[in-house]
């Protein structure tokens, strides 16, 4: 244990024994509940991010069996030294072959049944549970239950009440802004929390995002500890921890932090890793943040996909102040049978989730489409700040597709299509050779309909790029595949900033020269070129202003192809099943130069 934490523990049980002294000279007072005069012993259990990772790791590690098992174990456990709650800090399902097996068999969702086994308290609403939409959302809620009482989740600054499945969950309880657990006598108070980027990273489409977090959650704390709760814990997804650290200063009254959506693992120097994993370390478990209060936070949070389960023991003193901190507090690895800490299997989810998952899976992963004469650049950190040949194939994939098929719904085809980085999920080489169904869904998960928004002006054009490039260094998942033309970017010039309507605030000049592959200037030394309007090829999320794209309400045309579609049907069709390094060599073919 750290100088500062030893001090500040004992701090802490220093004014928890005056505070006992004082009421000890105090006038007796009745209480309604002898439990709450006693010191209280919490355990929360938490995860996040599970997104849909049902089947384990190569290695054996996770899978969503083992994972039922290891927090039903740990819940009963908790239940016998004092009082426990479990939650989950969003993105509770994810696009990909492993949800796509669920979509395919309908609600209730894979995801939903298993989950089903868990006691979870609450939810947070992430921003991948809007991927598909409110409606599967509410399938996926309506299809958690508990058989004791059915789970909440929870978002303090989200508004659904323009949704009606949703606000019909809402209705019923199964939606919340917060919730109070009666566990072992007490009270404890929990508040949820959704990233206010929803908008543009997501299609939340009804559902109205609140900016202002503090305040929406501030007004919940208030209310809780009115009802009673003198424990409170905030669950959120703000998209990484960092974020919760700088949010805490600016509330009252949190004693605990969950952090989600940015999938920092937190460990100890003793903690059990899943192999790899060593490296990724973010930092110790738990991190600390002082609240408005002054006081010491513990902020936690873990690795997803169902690797591992969060555990952080709390000791509170009878006012509710948190006094210390368990020394078996941290994350716990879900390992196979071999392992020093292994975990045995809910056979009811193996058979129920696992196998037919695995098997829906192993099929994609059979059916070969084509072989590639050339490893493809799906990387992360590269297909969201540079041109790569996965992109371009990508990105040509939408501009075919779209040129297909826009007779047939009556507009006019595209010029250029564009592909955002965030949307290429793979984050690896995928080696030259076969290429599978699986490798187009690993790389193109999401739910995103081939689009086409037509006539877009030439300097609305130039600003939809300037988006894209505004955000490199950071390697913002808006930076842009492209087919259809060539741009170079100076990151020299002035990024662009937009405001939350996407209308631009601060004008980009990073954008220099854009050629269709006709030969026609779009844009010169910066400067638009006078001309016709240019259609666009992309995916629904863009154009309704996902990542920010500035396209401000244009009308669109969904072709109803998903990206992931048009990948596959482009790599048969016109490609022949043959992706050659003449067509798509590494590195890309200068379509994209950055300065």
């Amino acid at each position: 244990m750290s100088h500062v934490r030893s001090v500040r523990l004992l701090t802490a049980a220093v004014v928890a024994l005056l505070l006992a002294s004082l009421l000890a000279v105090a006038a007796p007072q009745a209480s309604a509940d002898h439990h709450h005069e006693r010191p209280f012993r919490l355990t929360l259990l938490h995860f996040n991010d599970g997104e849909s990772d049902l089947l384990p790791n190569d290695d054996g590690f996770g899978g969503i069996d083992r994972f039922v098992k290891l927090i039903r174990q740990e819940h009963r456990s908790a239940a016998r030294w004092g009082a426990d709650i479990i939650v989950s800090s969003g993105d509770n399902f994810l696009a990909g072959p492993e949800f796509a097996a669920s979509l395919e068999k309908g609600p209730p969702f894979f995801d939903s049944i298993a989950l089903s086994q868990v006691a979870t308290d609450a939810y947070v609403i992430g921003n991948h549970d809007f991927d598909f939409g409110p409606d599967v959302l509410a399938d996926f809620i309506g299809g958690v239950e508990w058989r004791r009482r059915d789970p909440v989740f929870l978002s303090a600054n989200l508004d659904v009440s323009a949704e009606p499945r949703l606000a019909a969950l809402e209705a019923s309880g199964r939606i919340a802004a917060s919730t109070v657990v009666e566990t072992d006598g007490r009270k404890v108070g929990i508040v949820g929390a959704t990233t206010p980027d929803l908008p543009f990273i997501s299609s939340p489409r009804g559902v109205v995002v609140d900016p202002d977090v503090v305040t929406a959650v501030q007004a919940e704390i208030d209310s809780l500890e009115a009802a009673g709760a003198n424990i409170i814990v905030f669950v959120s997804h703000l998209q990484g921890v960092d974020l919760d650290l700088e949010l805490l200063p600016q509330l009252s009254g949190v004693d605990i932090a969950v952090a989600g959506g940015g999938d920092e693992l937190l460990a100890n120097d003793d903690d059990l890793l899943v192999p790899g994993d060593e490296g990724e370390v973010f930092g110790t478990y738990p991190l600390y943040s002082e609240n408005a209060d002054g006081v010491q936070v513990p902020v936690v949070t873990t690795s997803g996909g169902y690797k591992y389960l969060g555990k952080l023991i709390a000791r509170f003193d009878r006012a509710g102040n948190l006094v210390s901190l368990g020394q078996n507090s941290g994350p716990l690895r879900v390992a196979p049978i071999g392992e020093p800490d292994q975990v045995g299997r809910n056979l009811g989810i193996t058979r129920r989730v696992v196998e037919p998952v695995a098997e829906s899976v192993a099929e994609l992963d059979e059916t070969v489409i084509a072989n590639s004469a050339v490893d493809l650049n799906g990387v992360r950190g590269d297909i969201r700040t540079m041109e790569t040949n996965q992109g371009n194939l990508i990105a040509d994939s939408q501009l075919w597709l779209a040129s297909e098929l826009a007779g047939d719904f009556g507009v006019a085809p595209p010029d250029v299509a564009l592909a955002n980085g965030g949307g290429i999920r793979n984050d690896s080489i995928i080696e030259a050779g076969q290429i599978t169904e699986l490798d187009t869904f690993d790389m193109l998960p999401f739910g995103n309909f081939v689009t086409v928004v037509p006539d877009v002006p030439r300097e609305q054009f130039k600003e939809i790029l300037e988006n894209a490039a505004s955000q490199i260094e950071g390697v913002d998942g808006r930076f842009a595949q492209v087919a259809g033309f060539s741009w170079e970017i100076s990151l020299a010039g002035t990024p662009q900033e937009l405001d939350e309507d996407a209308n631009v605030v601060t004008a980009g000049s990073r954008v220099q020269s854009v050629v269709l592959d006709d030969g026609t200037v779009i844009v010169e030394n910066g400067a638009v070129v006078a001309g016709d309007a240019i259609n666009i090829a992309t995916v629904d999320f863009l154009a309704r202003g996902g990542d920010q794209y500035p396209y401000r309400g244009l009308p669109i045309t969904l072709l109803g192809v998903t990206y992931q579609a048009a990948l596959s049907d482009y790599i048969i069709g016109p490609l022949g099943g043959a992706i050659t390094a003449a067509d798509y060599p590494e590195g890309g073919e200068g379509r994209t130069t950055i300065n």
